[in-house]
């Protein structure tokens, strides 16, 4: 090593640096959980107001429509026509 103690100065100078940034929480206990019910109660605004804007259909009536495409494909017609008349034709 030619610089002597140069890596223990830089690993120091680091340290220093990353403790500087760090940063803590300066907050109250109090004014911290007013800060995040405050957070809250906008959430709850936002997801009310997506709801009433936008109301998702209901499942059953995604389920009932899915059962109508697939029950109106012309292969299945046709395989309840045959079932009906008695079964397949050989």
């Amino acid at each position: 090593m030619t610089r002597g103690n140069q890596r223990d100065t830089d690993r120091a100078k680091a340290q220093k640096k990353a403790n500087a940034t760090k940063g803590k929480n300066t907050m109250s206990g109090t004014e911290y959980q007013k800060t995040k019910e405050d957070a809250a109660t906008i959430m709850r605004e936002k997801q009310k107001k997506g709801e009433s804007s936008n109301p998702r259909p209901s499942l059953n009536k995604e389920m009932e429509i899915e059962s109508n495409l697939v029950s109106s494909h012309p292969a299945d017609e046709k395989r309840a026509a045959e079932a009906a008349a008695g079964g397949k034709k050989k």
